[in-house]
């Protein structure tokens, strides 16, 4: 019997345009309401978890609407796994930081290169620039409503008592992307996840796995009532953590390899079609 859904969300519970459907989002609330705990496994950070999941939880009810979603969650794995949090009780219950020195060494190692730089720290999503955040708002919506715009992201680091959760690097081609890969090879301290645009770049201690590995054992629940959905390179660390895994249509191929069912895509409700035939 499942007992916890480990879910992702970009990919995977929002479609192509970055949106939750109706469907998703009325199927995550059936699961919870079946006594299943719902988990939003992201490699977004907590302050840009998507907005009509956040509706009622992490942000004031004020819709009618939005009430149906007050026990849709309580625990949410963020950062790519860097924070495990309990929402309810406001308690990080597993965290696992790049260093504020190591994350400053990268991005001066990055300082000439054309990257668009972003930063997870203390649960809040920093961007490097106006045209770089300007661009992320209109791709991502309300969920990007709490970015903050900073000129310099060493200076802000820097200035900053806390280590970091994540760095995200956006690049225009493959070559940026190449450069990259170079410049963190010589940083065993953190792994990255890569996109065809972005790469987000975390301990080595975080993944999606440990998160749920770690809230797992504080909830007493086994493996094989795990059941997780994913569709990136990032969710392949919750598969092993995870007694039912589901590969979204859309996913990378080493996912779909891996998985005991491959879904419907996330332009075709995939998540939803999961849940109600595998999960519920």
């Amino acid at each position: 019997m499942i007992k916890l859904l480990a879910i992702d969300m970009d990919g995977t519970c929002l479609d192509q345009r970055s949106r939750m459907t109706d469907r998703t989002l009325d199927v995550l609330r059936k699961a919870a309401k079946a006594g299943i705990t719902v988990v939003p496994c992201t490699g977004r950070n907590l302050g840009c978890i998507p907005h009509r999941l956040a509706a009622g939880v992490l942000r004031e009810s004020k819709t009618e609407d939005d009430e149906k979603n007050k026990d849709l969650f309580r625990y949410v794995i963020t950062s790519n796994g860097a924070m495990v949090t309990d929402v309810k009780e406001k308690k990080t219950l597993f965290r696992a930081l790049i260093k504020k020195e190591d994350a400053l060494s990268i991005l001066s190692d990055c300082r000439k290169e054309k990257f668009g730089i972003a930063a997870h720290v203390r649960h809040r999503y920093f961007a490097q620039g106006k045209l770089f955040t300007s661009a992320g708002r209109i791709v991502y919506g309300k969920d990007a409503a709490a970015v903050c715009c900073v000129r310099n992201m060493e200076e802000i680091l820097s200035k900053s008592d806390c280590d970091v959760e994540e760095l995200q690097f956006y690049f225009p081609t493959s070559k940026e992307k190449e450069k990259l890969k170079e410049i963190l090879s010589v940083y065993p301290q953190v792994k990255a996840a890569y996109t065809g645009i972005y790469a987000e770049i975390f301990s080595k201690d975080a993944s999606k796995g440990n998160g749920l590995k770690a809230l797992s054992a504080h909830l007493g629940i086994e493996k094989e009532e795990i059941a997780c959905i994913g569709d990136g390179e990032n969710d392949s660390f919750m598969f092993e953590e995870s007694g039912l895994k589901i590969a979204m249509g859309n996913a990378e191929e080493m996912l779909k390899q891996r998985a005991d069912y491959v879904t419907s895509s996330n332009r075709h409700d995939g998540a939803a079609e999961a849940i109600e035939k595998y999960i519920l």
